[in-house]
């Protein structure tokens, strides 16, 4: 987009455009040639085992995030992290947030969790009433999820309100897991992660991977930050020794020290994010939800249009987004998108109103 001003043809466009995943709320710049060098450079490194300690990934990492090193575990996704905190804390009864993000439903399930769903609701735009929330954390509570920002809406909570749920959880014994899959994207993200909290507060558990902001799939690298020294000792013994190989390992060092990318991915995303939204935002036959991420939630207020219409319509177009029918706590009038490119915006913004 220019200026927030649409001025491109969406006939012109489609020659430009195969095909817009924007349902995957992927980085638009694609996997950094820092990595795809990476892994061509050290394709000899198959044939040594990797470093079980993986020193120079963790020295990466906790230049990139202001983590300290000590408290970094790396491994291929933070699904298997959940699996080995559901092992290590054997929790009863859990909350997750609604709508968020909800990957870990069947693993608590299948470690005989109860789940207990706490709902933002839509007339207070999805936000998280803070006090509320804390008013269910009780001694009978093992865990609670946090999705920030939140993994559906794309709406953050600020580190303030994080810091003071960690201290309610801590007067609890609740573990409490900040997934920050999409932190990468926000403004600011220094000041609104909770990683300076897992210092403070051993019961605090921050999730991260490359996946979304580094546009790596294929390559399967996330890390934990957690001070907890019974749990990072338990990782140790039994946890996960050669979590990565070398090719991953020098991956994730070109990655997390690529300033340059790391730099255009956060200005891309910020201006795309600010120039999709003024565009969208005057139309009355939809509501936006501000986003932080580098996506954004939208409901159609038009009754006789469902959200199963607009991905439809898109779809011959080359654009693919995401209905949200099946995401707890929404229906079949919201639909998300990810940021793109300029181009890839102006024909998103134009198709979705040519419907809506």
């Amino acid at each position: 987009m220019k200026n927030g001003v649409i001025n491109l043809k969406t006939e012109n466009l489609l020659s430009q455009v195969e095909t817009v995943r924007a349902d995957l709320n992927m980085n638009p710049l694609g996997v950094p040639e820092s990595v795809t060098k990476a892994i061509a450079d050290n394709m000899s490194q198959l044939s040594v085992y990797p470093d079980h300690t993986t020193k120079k990934l963790k020295e990466a990492i906790s230049a990139y995030s202001g983590a300290k090193t000590d408290d970094i575990i790396v491994g291929g996704s933070s699904y298997e992290f959940v699996k080995i905190l559901c092992e290590f804390t054997s929790p009863k009864k859990a909350i997750l947030i609604t709508p968020g993000a909800q990957n870990y439903e069947k693993l608590l399930s299948m470690n005989g969790c109860e789940i207990i769903y706490y709902s933002t609701p839509e007339e207070e735009d999805f936000t998280l009433d803070i006090a509320d929330f804390i008013s269910k954390l009780s001694e009978d509570i093992d865990i609670i999820f946090i999705s920030n920002p939140n993994g559906t809406t794309s709406q953050i909570i600020d580190a303030e309100s994080l810091e003071f749920i960690a201290k309610i959880c801590d007067g609890n014994n609740i573990t409490m897991v900040v997934d920050e899959e999409y932190m990468d994207f926000v403004d600011d993200l220094e000041s609104n992660s909770a990683i300076p909290l897992t210092s403070e507060y051993e019961n605090v558990i921050v999730l991260r991977n490359t996946t979304k902001f580094f546009a790596v799939p294929g390559l399967r690298l996330a890390y934990m930050i957690t001070s907890n020294p019974v749990l990072k000792k338990t990782l140790e013994i039994t946890g996960l020794p050669f979590a990565i190989g070398k090719l991953v390992e020098a991956a994730g060092v070109a990655m997390f020290t690529d300033e340059k990318y790391i730099a255009e991915s956060r200005e891309l995303i910020k201006t795309e994010r600010n120039l999709v939204y003024s565009a969208l935002s005057t139309h009355k036959s939809i509501k936006l939800y501000k986003p932080a991420a580098n996506f954004i939630l939208i409901r159609i207020l038009r009754d006789a249009i469902s959200a199963g219409d607009v991905v439809d319509y898109c779809m011959p177009k080359g654009l693919y987004i995401r209905s949200c029918a099946d995401i707890g706590g929404l229906d079949n009038k919201y639909i998300r998108f990810c940021f793109m490119n300029p181009k890839q915006d102006d024909l998103l913004v134009n198709t979705v109103l040519e419907i809506v």
